[in-house]
């Protein structure tokens, strides 16, 4: 199988995403862990996920993904914004082994890995985001979602503060200026806490 994905990777119409365990940099790929295979054509997805007739009759096209996508779009974003070749998509896992933690995408920023989650509705708990936070050396965190723009303080369960900046899905190519502004201080703040 490896060696059939290496080959389709080659083909430049899909990136194989490895996991790191790192919360710093730098964020060293864990070549024994599986990968997730990232497509570089939303059309390609949906004609392989027989979306098509769907998403050509609904009125709603946020019905026809329900989340299914949200994630593949914020990685094309990620991808577009890259300057450099050498610039991979990395996903996080904690590094217990009974532990199911995912965060969606890692950002390089000023020499921090900022996690980046993915949400296709405005509800969410972020558990796996408020694990990577308690083992962060940073407090910046952003959520992708439907949800209007926002930067609020949150808590993990374990009780570390840290700043979560939440960008609407059209807003991702903005992610290094909207971090620019955090660090800055060029922002208002709403209170969240871990339950909502």
């Amino acid at each position: 199988m490896k060696k059939a994905f290496t080959t389709l990777e080659k083909t430049l119409l899909f990136q194989l995403v490895y996991p790191t365990t790192d919360t710093t940099m730098p964020a060293l790929p864990k070549l024994k862990l599986k990968p997730r295979l990232h497509a570089l054509d939303t059309g390609l997805i949906n004609y392989s996920t027989n979306m098509v007739k769907d998403i050509i009759t609904a009125e709603d096209i946020a019905d026809v993904y329900r989340g299914r996508i949200a994630e593949h779009i914020t990685g094309q974003e990620l991808l577009a914004m890259s300057n450099s070749i050498m610039n991979k998509l990395q996903f996080w896992v904690r590094e217990k082994k009974q532990s199911s933690a995912e965060v969606d995408y890692l950002y390089p920023y000023n020499g921090k890995l900022i996690p980046i989650e993915v949400k296709s509705g405005s509800i969410g708990k972020l558990r796996s985001l408020h694990q990577f936070m308690d083992e962060a050396p940073h407090t910046l965190a952003v959520r992708v979602w439907q949800g209007s723009y926002s930067v609020e303080k949150a808590k993990t369960i374990a009780g570390k503060e840290f700043t979560l900046l939440n960008l609407p899905f059209y807003l991702v190519h903005r992610i290094e200026r909207e971090l620019d502004k955090l660090e800055n201080g060029n922002f208002s703040q709403r209170s969240l806490s871990y339950s909502q």
